[in-house]
C-alpha cells in the first residue's frame, strides 16, 4: 500500500479529492522504474488538474502532479539502480498518466533525469518545471546574445514561480530586472528577489496602440502572452528576443510586424514538456550550478498532501507567489 492523492469526476466539472491508502497494483504498469516519490510542486497545470479543468485529465480516478522527485526502488532498466536520486517531469506525466501526488510512482526510464550533484529533492523541487522553464528561457535568449550590457531585463508574471526563479537567477547573473505585476502587495517580495524596480500590469497593458513605442528592453521572459505580450515587442531593444513560455493573458498575439522589420526583434516559443532528454540533464546542472540556494529556499511554501486542493484554487486564483513544494508524506 501507498499513500496518494485520488481525485474523482463526479459530473462535467465537479471534481472529488482524497488523501487514500491505495494498493500498488493500481500503479501503471509500463514504466520500467518504480520511485519512491518524497517531493513534489505545485504548478498551474496542477492546479488546472485539482479542479478538472483544461482537459488535461483524460481517465479518473487520478493522481495529479506533473512534477516530482525521490528515489529509486527498484528498476528494468539498467541506467537506474535503487537508491538513485531522480527528477520526473514533462511528457504529460500527472496529466495522462499517474503523476507525484503519491509516495510511490512508475515512470518511464526515458522520462527520469538524474538528480544532478549539488541538488537536493528539495531544492529539485523548489525548482520545478517552473524553475527549469525559467532557465531554459535565459539560456536560450543568453545563445541569441542577451547579457547584462544588454539593458533592462523585463519578467513578466514575476510572482508565479517562473517569474520568481527567473529573478533570481538573472540578479545573480548581474542583469538588471524590471517585474511586472498586478499585485501591489508583492512588491517588497519581488525587490528581495532582486528585481530592480515594479512595473505594474496596468501600466504595460495602457497601450498607446503606436506600431513602435521608445526601445526599453533588452530581453524578457514573458509568462502571460496576449495583450501584453504584443506591447512589449513594440518596447524590445533592436536586436533584443523575448521568451514566451505562458498564456496567462491569453492566447491572442495582438500587434503588428513592425518590430520584427523594423528592430529585428525575437519570439522564442519555450516548451519544457517535451524537451529533448539529452539535453534536459545540461538544464538540470546548470540550475544546481547557478541557482542562490537561500533565495530559493526563501521563497517556498511547504505543504502536505491534503493541502492540495486547497492550493490547486489559490493557484488559479493568483493568489500564490514563488513557489509550493509538496511533502508527500507529511
Amino acid at each position: 500500500m501507498f499513500k496518494a492523492l485520488i481525485i474523482n469526476q463526479a459530473g462535467d466539472n465537479l471534481i472529488s479529492a482524497n488523501v487514500e491508502e491505495v494498493s500498488e497494483d493500481r500503479l501503471p504498469q509500463d514504466g520500467e522504474v518504480d520511485i519512491a516519490v518524497e517531493y513534489s510542486t505545485v504548478n498551474y497545470k496542477d492546479g488546472l488538474c485539482l479542479n478538472g479543468l483544461g482537459r488535461l485529465v483524460k481517465t479518473y480516478p487520478h493522481v495529479p502532479g506533473v512534477d516530482f522527485a525521490g528515489s529509486v526502488i527498484n528498476s528494468s532498466d539498467d541506467r537506474y539502480k535503487p537508491g538513485d536520486k531522480v527528477i520526473m517531469h514533462g511528457w504529460r506525466g500527472g496529466e495522462i498518466r499517474w503523476g507525484g501526488y503519491a509516495t510511490k510512482a512508475n515512470e518511464k526510464a526515458d522520462w527520469l533525469t538524474p538528480l544532478p550533484e549539488g541538488l537536493s529533492t528539495f531544492e529539485a523541487m523548489c525548482l520545478g518545471t517552473a524553475g527549469f522553464t525559467a532557465m531554459l528561457a535565459i539560456k536560450r535568449l543568453e545563445s541569441d546574445g542577451m547579457n547584462p550590457d544588454s539593458g533592462e531585463i523585463l519578467v513578466t508574471g514575476a510572482g508565479g514561480g517562473v517569474g520568481s526563479v527567473a529573478i533570481i537567477l538573472l540578479a545573480s547573473k548581474g542583469y538588471k530586472v524590471a517585474a511586472v505585476t498586478g499585485r501591489a502587495e508583492i512588491a517588497d517580495y519581488l525587490l528581495g528577489l532582486g528585481a530592480a524596480r515594479i512595473v505594474t500590469r496596468d501600466e504595460m497593458l495602457d497601450d498607446p496602440g503606436k506600431v513602435l513605442e521608445s526601445s526599453v528592453w533588452g530581453g524578457c521572459i514573458d509568462s502571460v502572452g496576449g495583450a501584453l505580450m504584443g506591447r512589449i515587442l513594440k518596447q524590445l531593444n533592436y536586436g533584443a528576443g523575448l521568451a514566451a513560455l505562458g498564456n496567462a493573458g491569453g492566447a491572442e498575439l495582438s500587434g503588428n510586424i513592425m518590430p520584427f522589420l523594423l528592430r529585428g526583434v525575437n519570439v522564442f516559443g519555450i516548451d519544457s514538456v517535451a524537451y529533448p532528454m539529452d539535453k534536459r540533464a545540461k538544464i538540470w546542472r546548470a540550475l544546481a550550478e547557478e541557482m542562490p540556494k537561500g533565495p530559493l529556499v526563501e521563497m517556498v511554501t511547504k505543504i502536505g498532501l491534503a493541502e492540495l486542493p486547497s492550493f490547486g484554487k489559490k493557484i488559479l486564483e493568483g493568489q500564490v507567489k514563488g513557489r509550493v513544494v509538496v511533502d508527500v508524506n507529511k
